[in-house]
């Protein structure tokens, strides 16, 4: 009898074909070989002039598996993470009793976020009843995620939705988004999992939370002119004042802003908010950019980052993550983490892939480093930056 297994490695031989061959070798071993039904597969920039033969290289290799994936600034796999030289990362499952379908979009054919629920099934060909799990991967040169992911929590409102924003790309045009044999520069590729697989998510954003929640009390679009009735100016000089000198330099260096996702509450904690990057202050009012709209009355509130505040943000998520688990044994796990994670930023390698290894279940985990992750926070799922999202996949079925 055919049961779910998942298998991950990544190799770095320059030449592609070799390097797809070896991974291709790699997965079979790994599956006790089994055929695959599903190859996750992740491309570095390094090999960027053989994006357009992947497909086929990989459909040599592989005859019937459900191939999806996208190119890279740094991919993960066989418990590494690789980043600045050329890689393949090949993620591969044996999934019986499991649907997967997929489908490319462009910004024109994503449905409005409030069509009806029929609309989003038929254009995602899937239906809310089956209770899927999404993987998006996008275009972020073309293709904008925030409507996609609005109308998918809306039409499917229960169902996992991680993934993330393509790499590894300069310009537009440079991406490389694959489904099946099918290579495609812009837009984006979901894929849809049905029947006996189980996906539960976490994420860890890597800031903390400095100063005290604010009230946004004055806003134009991404221009924030008062928190809680002060200029923002004032507000930065007045938290800067009371922070100790470590915090200080990563206040001048690394300072972003946090909103709040939910506003029914009375306390906010770390993990609570969307992290968004600060722009800058206006010479002349002294109000603040940021890299998101804001509404009038959210709540807010500066964060600061650095690899010790990441290191322990990851411990806590993966930690609650695995008590949320309740028991259940994973199978495997997908990763999505910013491009800005990594050796540079922990000053070692390979860090989010053994916190999970360690933490949650030593199980094959895959992934790429993203331009922007895209992963739930408070039951809505957001396009994030700096963050690490984290997919547990296994059967359904298992106790």
């Amino acid at each position: 009898m055919r049961v779910m297994k998942w298998t991950s490695t990544a190799v770095t031989h320059p030449d592609l074909a070799t390097a797809v061959q070896q991974a291709a070798g790699q997965v079979f071993e790994g599956l006790d070989r089994q055929e695959p039904d599903l190859i996750i597969a992740f491309v570095s920039a390094g090999h960027s002039a053989g994006f357009a033969a992947l497909g086929a290289l990989l459909a040599r290799e592989f005859e019937s598996a459900f191939v999806f994936g996208c190119c890279a600034g740094g991919v993960i796999g066989g418990g590494r993470e690789l980043e600045d030289l050329p890689a393949l990362s090949l993620t591969a499952a044996v999934l019986p009793n499991v649907k997967v379908r997929g489908l490319h979009v462009e910004t024109a054919d994503v449905p409005p976020v409030f069509a009806e629920r029929r609309m989003w099934e038929d254009t995602l060909q899937v239906g809310a009843h089956e209770d899927p799990a999404f993987l998006l991967l996008a275009d972020p040169f073309t293709f904008s995620a925030d409507t996609l992911l609005r109308g998918l929590d809306r039409a499917f409102p229960g169902s996992a939705k991680i993934g993330g924003l393509a790499s590894g790309g300069r310009q537009p045009g440079t991406t490389a988004l694959y489904l099946q044999d099918r290579l495609h520069r812009s837009g984006a590729v979901i894929l849809s999992m049905t029947g006996d697989i189980k996906v539960s998510t976490t994420l860890a954003q890597g800031s903390r939370p400095i100063g005290d929640p604010m009230f946004v009390t004055g806003v134009h679009d991404n221009l924030i002119r008062e928190l809680d009735g002060r200029i923002p100016r004032e507000v930065l000089g007045a938290v800067f004042e009371q922070l100790p000198a470590a915090d200080r330099k990563l206040f001048s260096e690394a300072l972003y802003l946090g909103i709040g996702a939910a506003r029914d509450r009375s306390e906010y904690h770390s993990g609570d908010f969307l992290i968004r990057s600060i722009l800058g202050l206006d010479p002349k009012s002294g109000a603040l950019w940021i890299g998101d709209q804001v509404e009038p009355n959210a709540v807010v509130q500066l964060h600061v980052r650095d690899a010790l505040s990441a290191a322990q943000d990851i411990e806590r998520s993966l930690r609650a993550h695995r008590q949320a688990l309740s028991g259940y044994e994973p199978s495997a796990a997908l990763l999505f983490s910013c491009v800005s994670r990594g050796t540079a930023f922990y000053g070692q390698p390979d860090h989010d892939s053994n916190a999970y290894r360690r933490i949650v279940a030593d199980v094959p985990v895959g992934g790429f480093f993203c331009g922007g992750e895209i992963g739930p926070i408070q039951g809505t799922t957001y396009v994030h930056g700096h963050t690490s999202v984290f997919g547990t996949v296994g059967p359904r079925s298992r106790k």
